[in-house]
Protein backbone atom coordinates (compact mmCIF):
# COMPACT_ATOMS: atom_id res chain seq x y z
CA UNK A 1 0.00 0.00 0.00
CA UNK A 2 1.21 3.22 -1.03
CA UNK A 3 0.62 6.81 -0.16
CA UNK A 4 1.49 10.25 -1.04
CA UNK A 5 3.07 12.00 1.82
CA UNK A 6 3.87 15.61 0.88
CA UNK A 7 5.87 16.10 -2.25
CA UNK A 8 9.22 14.66 -1.03
CA UNK A 9 8.18 10.99 -0.02
CA UNK A 10 5.54 7.75 -0.72
CA UNK A 11 5.14 6.32 1.95
CA UNK A 12 4.51 2.37 1.84
CA UNK A 13 3.03 0.13 4.58
CA UNK A 14 4.22 -3.83 5.06
CA UNK A 15 5.17 -5.67 7.62
CA UNK A 16 8.56 -8.03 8.94
CA UNK A 17 9.77 -11.44 10.58
CA UNK A 18 10.86 -11.02 13.84
CA UNK A 19 13.21 -13.42 15.16
CA UNK A 20 10.24 -15.52 16.34
CA UNK A 21 8.20 -15.90 13.82
CA UNK A 22 5.50 -12.69 14.30
CA UNK A 23 4.99 -10.38 11.60
CA UNK A 24 5.51 -6.99 12.98
CA UNK A 25 3.94 -3.89 11.04
CA UNK A 26 6.14 -0.69 9.79
CA UNK A 27 5.92 2.20 7.27
CA UNK A 28 8.12 3.08 5.11
CA UNK A 29 9.00 7.11 3.83
CA UNK A 30 10.35 6.63 -0.21
CA UNK A 31 12.07 9.54 -1.03
CA UNK A 32 10.76 11.01 -4.35
CA UNK A 33 14.23 12.25 -5.24
CA UNK A 34 16.88 10.34 -3.61
CA UNK A 35 20.12 11.88 -2.62
CA UNK A 36 23.28 11.00 -4.80
CA UNK A 37 25.58 8.07 -3.94
CA UNK A 38 25.00 5.69 -1.17
CA UNK A 39 21.54 5.87 0.23
CA UNK A 40 20.92 6.89 3.72
CA UNK A 41 17.97 6.47 6.14
CA UNK A 42 16.55 7.57 9.73
CA UNK A 43 14.65 5.00 11.36
CA UNK A 44 12.11 6.33 14.26
CA UNK A 45 10.54 4.34 17.31
CA UNK A 46 7.95 5.27 18.95
CA UNK A 47 7.50 6.20 22.48
CA UNK A 48 5.56 3.54 24.86
CA UNK A 49 1.69 3.13 24.11
CA UNK A 50 2.67 4.98 20.80
CA UNK A 51 2.55 3.26 16.97
CA UNK A 52 4.58 4.44 13.97
CA UNK A 53 1.24 6.66 12.31
CA UNK A 54 2.50 9.41 14.97
CA UNK A 55 5.77 9.16 13.25
CA UNK A 56 4.86 11.01 9.58
CA UNK A 57 4.80 13.90 11.00
CA UNK A 58 8.14 14.12 12.30
CA UNK A 59 9.89 12.61 8.98
CA UNK A 60 8.62 15.92 7.39
CA UNK A 61 9.43 18.14 10.32
CA UNK A 62 13.33 16.42 10.24
CA UNK A 63 13.21 17.15 6.93
CA UNK A 64 16.00 14.85 5.25
CA UNK A 65 14.03 15.63 1.75
CA UNK A 66 16.39 12.76 -0.30
CA UNK A 67 16.50 10.23 2.65
CA UNK A 68 14.84 7.27 3.40
CA UNK A 69 12.47 6.97 6.88
CA UNK A 70 11.23 4.28 8.74
CA UNK A 71 9.34 3.24 11.60
CA UNK A 72 7.74 0.42 12.96
CA UNK A 73 4.91 -0.50 15.23
CA UNK A 74 6.36 -2.53 18.16
CA UNK A 75 4.56 -5.52 19.57
CA UNK A 76 1.58 -4.98 21.49
CA UNK A 77 1.18 -1.27 19.79
CA UNK A 78 -0.76 -0.59 16.52
CA UNK A 79 -0.97 -2.20 14.07
CA UNK A 80 1.62 -5.20 15.31
CA UNK A 81 0.14 -8.26 17.18
CA UNK A 82 0.35 -9.07 21.20
CA UNK A 83 -1.60 -8.07 24.21
CA UNK A 84 -1.87 -4.39 23.89
CA UNK A 85 1.46 -2.61 25.80
CA UNK A 86 2.71 -6.10 26.57
CA UNK A 87 5.65 -8.24 25.02
CA UNK A 88 7.48 -11.60 25.40
CA UNK A 89 10.12 -9.51 27.25
CA UNK A 90 12.33 -5.91 26.89
CA UNK A 91 14.76 -7.65 25.22
CA UNK A 92 12.47 -9.36 22.35
CA UNK A 93 11.73 -5.60 21.96
CA UNK A 94 15.35 -4.76 21.65
CA UNK A 95 15.53 -7.96 18.87
CA UNK A 96 12.86 -6.79 17.59
CA UNK A 97 14.63 -3.51 16.61
CA UNK A 98 17.91 -5.71 15.35
CA UNK A 99 15.67 -7.90 13.30
CA UNK A 100 14.15 -4.71 11.60
CA UNK A 101 17.35 -2.44 10.64
CA UNK A 102 18.65 -5.63 9.38
CA UNK A 103 15.38 -6.33 7.05
CA UNK A 104 15.32 -2.94 5.50
CA UNK A 105 19.42 -2.72 5.14
CA UNK A 106 18.63 -6.41 3.28
CA UNK A 107 15.61 -5.28 1.52
CA UNK A 108 16.77 -1.63 0.23
CA UNK A 109 20.13 -2.27 0.22
CA UNK A 110 21.15 0.17 2.67
CA UNK A 111 25.31 -0.22 4.41
CA UNK A 112 24.39 -0.11 8.62
CA UNK A 113 26.71 2.56 8.76
CA UNK A 114 24.29 4.87 7.03
CA UNK A 115 21.64 4.08 9.01
CA UNK A 116 21.41 6.33 12.14
CA UNK A 117 18.30 6.20 14.87
CA UNK A 118 15.71 8.33 16.19
CA UNK A 119 13.68 7.54 19.46
CA UNK A 120 11.85 8.42 21.95
CA UNK A 121 11.13 7.58 25.87
CA UNK A 122 11.24 3.67 25.76
CA UNK A 123 12.06 3.81 22.53
CA UNK A 124 15.35 5.63 23.58
CA UNK A 125 16.31 2.47 25.98
CA UNK A 126 15.33 0.21 23.61
CA UNK A 127 18.20 1.95 21.40
CA UNK A 128 20.54 2.57 23.69
CA UNK A 129 20.23 -1.30 25.17
CA UNK A 130 20.48 -2.30 21.18
CA UNK A 131 23.54 0.18 21.03
CA UNK A 132 25.40 -1.78 24.11
CA UNK A 133 24.50 -5.52 23.42
CA UNK A 134 24.43 -5.84 19.69
CA UNK A 135 27.09 -3.23 18.87
CA UNK A 136 25.25 -1.94 15.75
CA UNK A 137 27.62 0.28 13.42
CA UNK A 138 25.05 2.69 12.90
CA UNK A 139 26.08 6.40 11.91
CA UNK A 140 24.48 7.76 15.30
CA UNK A 141 21.80 7.64 18.01
CA UNK A 142 18.90 11.02 18.78
CA UNK A 143 17.83 10.45 22.05
CA UNK A 144 14.75 12.35 23.12
CA UNK A 145 13.53 12.14 26.89
CA UNK A 146 15.20 8.67 27.31
CA UNK A 147 12.61 6.97 30.09
CA UNK A 148 16.21 5.53 32.14
CA UNK A 149 14.06 6.08 35.07
CA UNK A 150 10.00 6.64 35.54
CA UNK A 151 8.73 8.88 37.72
CA UNK A 152 6.21 6.15 39.28
CA UNK A 153 5.37 8.57 42.01
CA UNK A 154 4.01 6.54 44.43
CA UNK A 155 5.96 4.60 47.23
CA UNK A 156 7.84 1.46 46.67
CA UNK A 157 6.21 1.19 43.32
CA UNK A 158 9.00 -0.89 41.79
CA UNK A 159 8.80 -3.61 44.80
CA UNK A 160 5.56 -3.26 45.04
CA UNK A 161 4.71 -4.53 41.75
CA UNK A 162 7.76 -7.48 41.66
CA UNK A 163 5.50 -8.72 45.21
CA UNK A 164 2.30 -8.06 42.88
CA UNK A 165 3.27 -10.11 40.00
CA UNK A 166 4.28 -13.61 42.41
CA UNK A 167 0.66 -13.60 42.81
CA UNK A 168 -0.45 -12.10 39.01
CA UNK A 169 1.95 -12.25 36.64
CA UNK A 170 0.21 -10.74 33.64
CA UNK A 171 -0.45 -7.30 35.47
CA UNK A 172 -0.75 -4.36 33.88
CA UNK A 173 -0.46 -1.31 35.03
CA UNK A 174 -2.48 1.96 33.57
CA UNK A 175 -0.40 5.21 32.63
CA UNK A 176 -1.75 7.82 35.34
CA UNK A 177 0.25 10.59 32.83
CA UNK A 178 -2.49 12.95 30.91
CA UNK A 179 -2.05 14.39 27.34
CA UNK A 180 -1.26 17.65 29.05
CA UNK A 181 1.44 16.26 31.23
CA UNK A 182 3.46 15.10 27.39
CA UNK A 183 2.76 18.24 25.96
CA UNK A 184 2.51 22.16 26.05
CA UNK A 185 0.38 22.20 22.60
CA UNK A 186 -3.36 21.88 22.96
CA UNK A 187 -3.29 20.40 19.36
CA UNK A 188 -1.05 17.07 20.11
CA UNK A 189 -2.80 16.52 23.22
CA UNK A 190 -5.63 16.08 21.69
CA UNK A 191 -4.70 14.47 18.85
CA UNK A 192 -2.97 11.95 20.99
CA UNK A 193 -6.03 11.98 23.58
CA UNK A 194 -8.25 11.09 20.43
CA UNK A 195 -5.99 8.47 18.86
CA UNK A 196 -7.68 4.89 19.38
CA UNK A 197 -4.74 2.92 18.63
CA UNK A 198 -2.69 4.41 21.32
CA UNK A 199 -2.62 1.47 24.29
CA UNK A 200 -2.86 3.21 27.39
CA UNK A 201 -1.73 0.38 29.93
CA UNK A 202 1.57 -1.06 30.03
CA UNK A 203 2.83 -4.80 31.41
CA UNK A 204 3.75 -4.49 34.52
CA UNK A 205 6.61 -7.05 33.56
CA UNK A 206 7.86 -4.61 31.13
CA UNK A 207 7.99 -1.93 32.62
CA UNK A 208 9.84 -4.21 35.71
CA UNK A 209 12.42 -5.18 32.75
CA UNK A 210 12.86 -1.92 31.28
CA UNK A 211 13.88 -0.63 34.78
CA UNK A 212 16.28 -3.07 35.40
CA UNK A 213 17.78 -3.08 31.80
CA UNK A 214 18.20 1.13 32.12
CA UNK A 215 20.22 0.49 35.22
CA UNK A 216 22.08 -1.57 33.74
CA UNK A 217 22.69 0.41 30.24
CA UNK A 218 23.45 3.36 32.33
CA UNK A 219 26.06 1.50 34.31
CA UNK A 220 27.87 0.19 31.15
CA UNK A 221 26.91 3.30 29.34
CA UNK A 222 31.10 3.52 28.25
CA UNK A 223 30.93 0.32 26.24
CA UNK A 224 29.49 2.79 23.75
CA UNK A 225 31.11 4.94 21.29
CA UNK A 226 28.61 5.76 18.69
CA UNK A 227 27.51 9.34 18.19
CA UNK A 228 24.88 10.19 20.40
CA UNK A 229 22.46 13.45 21.11
CA UNK A 230 20.14 13.49 23.77
CA UNK A 231 17.69 15.91 24.15
CA UNK A 232 16.23 16.42 27.93
CA UNK A 233 13.21 18.14 28.95
CA UNK A 234 13.23 20.56 31.56
CA UNK A 235 9.08 19.91 33.02
CA UNK A 236 9.11 16.03 32.31
CA UNK A 237 6.61 14.65 34.46
CA UNK A 238 7.74 11.36 33.08
CA UNK A 239 11.12 10.47 33.55
CA UNK A 240 13.95 11.45 35.57
CA UNK A 241 16.38 13.52 34.25
CA UNK A 242 19.47 13.00 36.22
CA UNK A 243 19.96 9.29 34.92
CA UNK A 244 20.05 10.63 31.28
CA UNK A 245 22.82 12.53 32.61
CA UNK A 246 25.07 9.63 33.85
CA UNK A 247 24.04 8.45 31.13
CA UNK A 248 25.69 10.30 28.66
CA UNK A 249 28.47 11.13 30.83
CA UNK A 250 29.74 7.67 30.78
CA UNK A 251 29.33 7.64 27.46
CA UNK A 252 32.94 6.87 25.30
CA UNK A 253 31.23 8.60 21.84
CA UNK A 254 33.86 11.28 20.79
CA UNK A 255 30.81 12.91 19.49
CA UNK A 256 28.28 13.39 21.92
CA UNK A 257 25.93 16.03 22.47
CA UNK A 258 23.53 16.66 25.69
CA UNK A 259 20.53 19.22 25.46
CA UNK A 260 18.48 20.60 28.22
CA UNK A 261 14.99 21.99 26.49
CA UNK A 262 13.18 24.76 27.78
CA UNK A 263 9.75 25.08 28.51
CA UNK A 264 9.10 21.62 27.22
CA UNK A 265 7.59 18.25 29.02
CA UNK A 266 8.25 14.66 27.91
CA UNK A 267 6.61 14.33 23.82
CA UNK A 268 9.70 16.56 23.10
CA UNK A 269 8.88 16.33 19.29
CA UNK A 270 5.05 17.21 19.83
CA UNK A 271 5.48 20.01 21.81
CA UNK A 272 4.15 23.41 21.15
CA UNK A 273 7.71 24.75 19.68
CA UNK A 274 9.69 22.05 18.61
CA UNK A 275 11.79 24.20 16.93
CA UNK A 276 14.84 24.08 19.06
CA UNK A 277 14.91 20.61 19.49
CA UNK A 278 14.81 20.22 15.31
CA UNK A 279 17.52 22.16 14.73
CA UNK A 280 19.87 20.65 17.68
CA UNK A 281 18.62 17.12 15.59
CA UNK A 282 19.18 18.49 12.35
CA UNK A 283 22.75 19.31 12.72
CA UNK A 284 23.66 16.79 14.64
CA UNK A 285 22.47 14.02 12.00
CA UNK A 286 24.26 16.38 8.89
CA UNK A 287 27.54 16.20 11.49
CA UNK A 288 27.37 12.34 11.94
CA UNK A 289 27.02 11.54 7.78
CA UNK A 290 29.66 14.18 7.23
CA UNK A 291 32.13 12.06 9.55
CA UNK A 292 33.36 8.85 8.53
CA UNK A 293 32.70 5.88 10.08
CA UNK A 294 35.59 5.28 13.01
CA UNK A 295 37.90 2.54 11.67
CA UNK A 296 37.99 -0.97 13.99
CA UNK A 297 41.81 -0.26 14.53
CA UNK A 298 40.43 1.69 17.40
CA UNK A 299 39.57 -1.41 19.78
CA UNK A 300 43.15 -2.78 19.07
CA UNK A 301 44.14 -0.92 22.41
CA UNK A 302 40.65 -1.29 24.23
CA UNK A 303 42.82 -3.27 26.63
CA UNK A 304 44.96 -0.60 27.85
CA UNK A 305 42.41 2.77 27.51
CA UNK A 306 39.20 3.28 28.41
CA UNK A 307 37.22 2.88 31.68
CA UNK A 308 37.00 -1.28 31.29
CA UNK A 309 40.79 -1.44 31.40
CA UNK A 310 40.93 1.15 34.40
CA UNK A 311 38.42 -1.67 35.59
CA UNK A 312 40.52 -4.46 35.23
CA UNK A 313 43.64 -2.78 36.45
CA UNK A 314 41.87 -2.37 39.76
CA UNK A 315 40.83 -5.76 40.18
CA UNK A 316 44.66 -6.72 39.17
CA UNK A 317 45.60 -4.39 42.28
CA UNK A 318 42.90 -5.54 44.61
CA UNK A 319 41.73 -1.91 44.46
CA UNK A 320 38.02 -2.28 43.63
CA UNK A 321 35.54 -1.55 45.95
CA UNK A 322 36.13 -1.19 49.86
CA UNK A 323 38.16 -2.34 52.88
CA UNK A 324 34.73 -4.06 53.52
CA UNK A 325 33.22 -5.36 50.89
CA UNK A 326 36.99 -6.64 49.99
CA UNK A 327 36.97 -8.75 53.87
CA UNK A 328 33.43 -9.94 53.41
CA UNK A 329 34.87 -11.39 49.94
CA UNK A 330 37.54 -13.24 51.86
CA UNK A 331 35.49 -14.73 54.26
CA UNK A 332 33.21 -16.22 51.43
CA UNK A 333 37.11 -17.54 49.68
CA UNK A 334 37.89 -19.45 53.05
CA UNK A 335 34.33 -20.84 53.62
CA UNK A 336 34.59 -22.08 49.88
CA UNK A 337 37.96 -23.71 50.82
CA UNK A 338 36.04 -25.36 53.88
CA UNK A 339 32.45 -26.08 52.76
CA UNK A 340 32.96 -26.52 49.24
CA UNK A 341 34.39 -29.54 48.95
CA UNK A 342 30.93 -31.02 49.73
CA UNK A 343 29.24 -29.52 46.38
CA UNK A 344 30.74 -31.54 43.38
CA UNK A 345 30.54 -28.25 41.18
CA UNK A 346 32.54 -26.33 43.31
CA UNK A 347 34.87 -29.37 44.33
CA UNK A 348 35.55 -29.37 40.62
CA UNK A 349 36.57 -25.79 40.56
CA UNK A 350 38.34 -25.69 43.42
CA UNK A 351 40.49 -28.50 41.93
CA UNK A 352 40.97 -27.37 37.96
CA UNK A 353 39.68 -23.84 38.08
CA UNK A 354 36.24 -22.83 37.91
CA UNK A 355 36.84 -21.31 34.59
CA UNK A 356 37.64 -25.11 32.92
CA UNK A 357 36.88 -27.29 30.44
CA UNK A 358 35.73 -29.24 33.39
CA UNK A 359 33.90 -27.18 35.16
CA UNK A 360 32.28 -25.96 32.03
CA UNK A 361 31.18 -28.90 31.06
CA UNK A 362 29.68 -29.96 34.51
CA UNK A 363 27.53 -26.50 34.46
CA UNK A 364 25.93 -27.84 31.48
CA UNK A 365 24.69 -30.93 32.67
CA UNK A 366 23.03 -28.61 35.36
CA UNK A 367 22.35 -32.08 37.36
CA UNK A 368 23.07 -30.82 41.08
CA UNK A 369 25.03 -33.21 43.55
CA UNK A 370 27.30 -33.17 46.64
CA UNK A 371 27.92 -34.92 50.24
CA UNK A 372 25.82 -34.84 53.50
CA UNK A 373 22.53 -33.45 51.44
CA UNK A 374 23.72 -30.18 52.28
CA UNK A 375 26.27 -30.42 49.81
CA UNK A 376 23.68 -30.88 47.04
CA UNK A 377 21.22 -28.02 48.57
CA UNK A 378 25.40 -25.30 48.06
CA UNK A 379 25.35 -26.84 44.74
CA UNK A 380 21.90 -26.70 43.19
CA UNK A 381 22.91 -22.66 44.67
CA UNK A 382 25.97 -22.67 42.76
CA UNK A 383 24.76 -24.19 39.19
CA UNK A 384 21.62 -21.55 39.71
CA UNK A 385 24.14 -18.12 39.97
CA UNK A 386 23.43 -16.20 36.91
CA UNK A 387 26.60 -15.99 35.44
CA UNK A 388 26.01 -20.24 34.87
CA UNK A 389 22.65 -19.83 33.85
CA UNK A 390 24.07 -17.32 31.51
CA UNK A 391 26.72 -20.03 30.50
CA UNK A 392 23.95 -22.39 29.70
CA UNK A 393 21.83 -20.10 27.91
CA UNK A 394 25.03 -19.39 25.22
CA UNK A 395 25.46 -22.89 24.97
CA UNK A 396 21.90 -23.11 23.96
CA UNK A 397 22.29 -20.21 21.23
CA UNK A 398 26.01 -21.42 20.12
CA UNK A 399 24.19 -24.88 19.00
CA UNK A 400 21.22 -23.26 17.54
CA UNK A 401 23.49 -20.91 15.76
CA UNK A 402 26.13 -23.61 14.75
CA UNK A 403 22.98 -25.99 13.18
CA UNK A 404 21.62 -23.07 11.61
CA UNK A 405 25.36 -23.28 9.74
CA UNK A 406 25.65 -26.44 9.11
CA UNK A 407 22.24 -26.93 7.58
CA UNK A 408 22.80 -24.04 5.44
CA UNK A 409 25.94 -25.46 3.73
CA UNK A 410 26.01 -26.16 0.32
CA UNK A 411 29.19 -27.94 -1.97
CA UNK A 412 30.31 -31.00 -2.92
CA UNK A 413 32.06 -31.79 0.08
CA UNK A 414 31.49 -32.25 3.78
CA UNK A 415 31.37 -29.95 5.83
CA UNK A 416 34.46 -28.76 7.73
CA UNK A 417 34.22 -27.26 10.93
CA UNK A 418 37.38 -26.24 13.61
CA UNK A 419 37.08 -25.49 17.48
CA UNK A 420 40.28 -23.97 18.23
CA UNK A 421 39.45 -24.46 22.25
CA UNK A 422 37.13 -27.28 22.47
CA UNK A 423 37.38 -28.24 25.92
CA UNK A 424 34.80 -31.10 26.16
CA UNK A 425 33.30 -30.23 23.07
CA UNK A 426 29.67 -30.83 24.33
CA UNK A 427 28.17 -27.88 22.29
CA UNK A 428 29.68 -29.07 19.23
CA UNK A 429 29.51 -33.28 19.42
CA UNK A 430 25.73 -32.84 20.79
CA UNK A 431 25.16 -30.44 17.79
CA UNK A 432 26.38 -32.68 15.31
CA UNK A 433 24.81 -35.75 16.26
CA UNK A 434 21.96 -34.20 15.00
CA UNK A 435 23.31 -34.09 11.28
CA UNK A 436 24.41 -38.11 11.56
CA UNK A 437 22.78 -37.45 7.72
CA UNK A 438 25.35 -35.32 6.58
CA UNK A 439 28.99 -35.46 5.75
CA UNK A 440 30.92 -33.64 8.31
CA UNK A 441 34.79 -33.33 9.39
CA UNK A 442 35.59 -31.53 12.49
CA UNK A 443 39.06 -30.63 14.12
CA UNK A 444 38.91 -30.04 17.44
CA UNK A 445 41.42 -28.79 19.24
CA UNK A 446 42.13 -27.57 23.00
CA UNK A 447 45.70 -26.97 25.25
CA UNK A 448 44.92 -29.78 27.54
CA UNK A 449 44.96 -32.95 26.70
CA UNK A 450 42.51 -33.98 29.42
CA UNK A 451 40.02 -32.12 27.57
CA UNK A 452 40.43 -34.02 24.38
CA UNK A 453 40.49 -37.07 26.23
CA UNK A 454 37.32 -35.78 27.79
CA UNK A 455 35.74 -34.73 24.25
CA UNK A 456 36.71 -38.19 22.61
CA UNK A 457 34.89 -40.68 25.39
CA UNK A 458 31.48 -37.89 24.79
CA UNK A 459 31.83 -38.57 20.74
CA UNK A 460 32.01 -42.21 21.38
CA UNK A 461 29.12 -42.32 24.09
CA UNK A 462 27.23 -40.55 21.11
CA UNK A 463 27.91 -42.55 18.51
CA UNK A 464 29.21 -39.81 16.50
CA UNK A 465 29.35 -40.68 13.10
CA UNK A 466 31.47 -37.66 11.60
CA UNK A 467 35.09 -37.66 11.23
CA UNK A 468 36.99 -36.38 14.50
CA UNK A 469 40.32 -34.94 14.86
CA UNK A 470 41.60 -34.36 18.10
CA UNK A 471 44.34 -31.60 18.02
CA UNK A 472 46.73 -30.42 21.33
CA UNK A 473 47.11 -26.72 20.33
CA UNK A 474 47.57 -23.54 21.70
CA UNK A 475 44.79 -21.50 20.56
CA UNK A 476 46.70 -18.51 20.82
CA UNK A 477 49.90 -19.79 18.91
CA UNK A 478 50.12 -18.83 15.21
CA UNK A 479 51.77 -22.15 14.61
CA UNK A 480 48.34 -23.78 15.11
CA UNK A 481 47.39 -22.48 12.31
CA UNK A 482 50.08 -23.25 9.79
CA UNK A 483 49.35 -25.40 7.18
CA UNK A 484 45.52 -25.27 7.23
CA UNK A 485 45.11 -22.15 5.35
CA UNK A 486 41.40 -22.06 3.39
CA UNK A 487 40.67 -25.33 5.28
CA UNK A 488 37.27 -24.91 7.27
CA UNK A 489 33.90 -23.86 6.05
CA UNK A 490 32.68 -22.95 10.05
CA UNK A 491 34.99 -21.75 12.57
CA UNK A 492 33.98 -22.09 16.56
CA UNK A 493 35.61 -19.84 19.76
CA UNK A 494 33.37 -20.19 22.26
CA UNK A 495 34.14 -19.17 25.89
CA UNK A 496 37.95 -18.47 25.34
CA UNK A 497 38.60 -14.67 24.71
CA UNK A 498 36.42 -13.90 27.64
CA UNK A 499 39.30 -15.27 29.77
CA UNK A 500 42.06 -13.33 28.23
CA UNK A 501 42.17 -9.33 28.17
CA UNK A 502 45.24 -8.87 26.07
CA UNK A 503 43.84 -7.89 22.59
CA UNK A 504 47.68 -8.94 20.90
CA UNK A 505 46.90 -12.17 21.77
CA UNK A 506 43.16 -12.10 20.77
CA UNK A 507 43.97 -10.78 17.11
CA UNK A 508 46.73 -12.97 16.67
CA UNK A 509 44.37 -16.16 17.27
CA UNK A 510 41.53 -14.30 15.43
CA UNK A 511 43.90 -13.91 12.35
CA UNK A 512 44.76 -17.76 12.34
CA UNK A 513 41.12 -18.66 12.88
CA UNK A 514 39.97 -16.63 9.59
CA UNK A 515 42.97 -17.54 7.54
CA UNK A 516 42.25 -21.01 8.57
CA UNK A 517 38.48 -20.62 7.10
CA UNK A 518 37.06 -20.49 3.31
CA UNK A 519 36.38 -17.73 1.54
CA UNK A 520 32.74 -16.57 2.62
CA UNK A 521 33.20 -19.34 5.64
CA UNK A 522 31.29 -18.75 8.87
CA UNK A 523 32.93 -17.84 12.36
CA UNK A 524 30.80 -18.34 15.38
CA UNK A 525 32.42 -16.64 18.12
CA UNK A 526 31.68 -16.18 21.94
CA UNK A 527 31.84 -12.57 23.79
CA UNK A 528 31.41 -11.34 27.60
CA UNK A 529 30.02 -7.52 27.15
CA UNK A 530 29.81 -7.50 31.25
CA UNK A 531 28.91 -9.37 34.37
CA UNK A 532 27.02 -8.12 37.78
CA UNK A 533 29.45 -10.27 39.76
CA UNK A 534 33.10 -9.24 38.26
CA UNK A 535 34.38 -8.58 41.73
CA UNK A 536 32.82 -10.91 43.92
CA UNK A 537 34.55 -13.52 41.16
CA UNK A 538 37.90 -11.94 41.59
CA UNK A 539 38.35 -12.05 45.16
CA UNK A 540 36.72 -15.77 45.77
CA UNK A 541 36.90 -18.28 42.35
CA UNK A 542 40.28 -19.24 40.93
CA UNK A 543 40.96 -19.83 37.09
CA UNK A 544 42.21 -23.07 35.25
CA UNK A 545 45.96 -21.83 36.17
CA UNK A 546 45.17 -21.70 40.49
CA UNK A 547 45.26 -17.49 40.16
CA UNK A 548 42.27 -15.80 41.49
CA UNK A 549 39.90 -15.79 38.31
CA UNK A 550 39.63 -11.88 37.28
CA UNK A 551 37.89 -11.06 34.34
CA UNK A 552 37.73 -8.23 31.68
CA UNK A 553 34.66 -7.72 30.06
CA UNK A 554 35.37 -6.91 26.14
CA UNK A 555 32.57 -4.50 24.65
CA UNK A 556 30.63 -6.49 21.86
CA UNK A 557 31.60 -3.54 19.72
CA UNK A 558 35.17 -4.19 20.78
CA UNK A 559 34.50 -7.92 20.18
CA UNK A 560 33.12 -7.51 16.64
CA UNK A 561 36.31 -4.94 15.92
CA UNK A 562 38.61 -7.66 16.64
CA UNK A 563 36.71 -9.68 14.02
CA UNK A 564 36.47 -7.04 11.54
CA UNK A 565 40.43 -6.69 12.05
CA UNK A 566 40.70 -10.09 11.60
CA UNK A 567 39.17 -9.99 8.03
CA UNK A 568 36.00 -10.82 8.99
CA UNK A 569 32.73 -9.04 9.56
CA UNK A 570 29.80 -10.05 11.66
CA UNK A 571 26.49 -10.96 10.49
CA UNK A 572 24.42 -11.05 13.07
CA UNK A 573 24.40 -11.77 17.09
CA UNK A 574 22.46 -13.05 19.84
CA UNK A 575 21.87 -11.76 23.45
CA UNK A 576 21.65 -14.30 26.44
CA UNK A 577 20.87 -13.68 30.27
CA UNK A 578 20.34 -10.36 31.31
CA UNK A 579 23.18 -9.27 28.01
CA UNK A 580 25.99 -10.81 29.82
CA UNK A 581 26.58 -13.32 27.08
CA UNK A 582 26.40 -12.98 23.44
CA UNK A 583 26.42 -15.62 20.63
CA UNK A 584 27.91 -13.95 17.08
CA UNK A 585 27.98 -15.05 13.01
CA UNK A 586 30.58 -13.42 11.27
CA UNK A 587 31.49 -14.72 7.57
CA UNK A 588 35.18 -14.58 6.17
CA UNK A 589 35.73 -11.87 3.12
CA UNK A 590 32.63 -10.09 3.40
CA UNK A 591 33.79 -6.61 4.17
CA UNK A 592 37.45 -6.98 5.40
CA UNK A 593 38.13 -4.17 8.06
CA UNK A 594 41.62 -4.49 7.83
CA UNK A 595 42.88 -1.94 5.50
CA UNK A 596 40.18 0.52 7.09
Amino acid sequence: MKIERGLAWSETQSGFEAADGTRLFYRSWMPLAPRSGAPRALVFLHRGHEHSGRIGTLVEQFGFHGDWAFAYDARGHGYSPGERGSAPSFATMVEDLDTFVRHICSKHGFSIEDVLVVANSVGAVVAATWLHDYAPRVRGLVMAAAAFAIKLYVPLAKPGLRFARRFKPELFVTSYIRPTMLTHSAEQARAYQEDPLIAKSISAQILLELADTAQRIVHDAAAIDTPVLMLAADQDYVVHEAPQKLFFDRLSSPMKRYLRLQRCRHAIFYEEDTSVAMQASRSFIDECFAAKPPSPVRFAAADREGQGAQHYAALLNNQTGNALTRAWFGLQRNMLKVMGPLSDGMKIGLRHGFDSGESLDYVYRNQAGGKLGFGGMMDRGYLDAVGWRGIRMRKVQMQQMLAEQIAAHQGPGPVRILDIAAGSARYVLETIKRFQDREIEVTLCDYEQHNLDQAKKLAEKLQIGARIEYCRRDAFSADSYQGQEGRYDIAVISGLYELFSDNSLVLQSLRGVAASLREGGSLLYTGQPWHPQLDMIAYTLTNHRGEPWRMRPRAQAEMDGLVDLAGCRKLKTRIGLEGIFTVSLAEKGAAPGAGD
